[in-house]
């Protein structure tokens, strides 16, 4: 093994087919890192791993986040595949705005498995792993909404699980610290992604949800990542990436 391939960092990403967790994975592909990416579907991580241009260090494991075995496919995958899992993404989620007590028990299981379980298996893996390790990060993609609610967006349930997310970032950077693993999390605004759909009719109030009175893009979230994952002194964030909707209102 070369001393490149020594430096190159193994990188589990959640939601890894389209939108941010594509965006993510196509970044640290091209900073010579290893990449394994969850989706439902093996079907969606092969389009994802044409449109990255299969690269070799891109490993695609399909199953359910919520279930834990999928949690810990990711990680046998990852340890035998690359040696290590260095840096972990918690990425996957649903974001469903709607009036509070329009939400079915369906609407709500969904948002719960993917948002809740798709944060809290992984993160036990990685948080075993990494702690053994001495060393490794974990990113949590929350929202900013849950940061600072709008009443453009009702958005009570998704609120419920990403605000819990967000203190349980803080939560578990103190309880990891010790081992020399950094917990952090982006909470992002509207992000022109596959989440939010026909940009085109909607950018107009879109636009009014940051007193920026823009959106963001993929980039956006790429530079706040890399950023944690890279920091050395970092931890326990809550970065908000959201064109100054989280500062209060305007």
């Amino acid at each position: 093994m070369n001393a490149a391939a020594n430096n190159r960092r193994t990188v589990v990403i959640t939601g890894a087919s389209s939108g941010i967790g594509l965006a993510l994975a196509r970044a640290y592909i091209d900073r010579g890192d290893n990449v394994v990416g969850n989706a439902r579907g093996a079907a969606r991580l092969d389009e994802a791993a044409a449109q990255l241009g299969n690269p070799a260090n891109f490993i695609g494991v399909a199953g359910d986040i919520a279930d834990p075995a999928t949690a810990q496919a990711l990680f046998d995958t990852a340890i035998a595949r690359f040696g290590k899992v260095d840096i972990l993404i918690n990425n996957a989620g649903i974001f469903n705005a709607k009036p509070f007590h329009t939400y079915t028990p369906d609407e709500v299981d969904r948002l719960v498995d993917t948002n809740l379980k798709g944060f809290f298996y992984p993160s036990q893996r990685a948080a075993e792993h990494m702690a053994a390790n001495g060393d490794g990060h974990i990113v949590n993609i929350t929202a900013g909404i849950a940061v600072q609610p709008n009443a453009k967006v009702p958005a009570v349930l998704p609120v419920l699980v990403k605000g819990g997310l967000n203190s349980a970032t803080r939560a578990l950077a103190i309880e990891l610290a010790a081992h020399g693993v950094k917990v952090s999390a982006v909470a992002p605004g509207i992000i022109e992604t596959p989440l939010h759909a026909d940009y085109e009719g909607t950018r107009a109030f879109y636009n009014t949800l940051a007193p920026s009175g823009t959106t963001g893009t993929t980039d956006d979230i790429i530079d706040a990542v890399l950023y944690l994952t890279d920091a050395r002194f970092t931890s326990g964030v809550v970065l908000t990436v959201d064109g100054g909707a989280s500062a209060g209102t305007w």
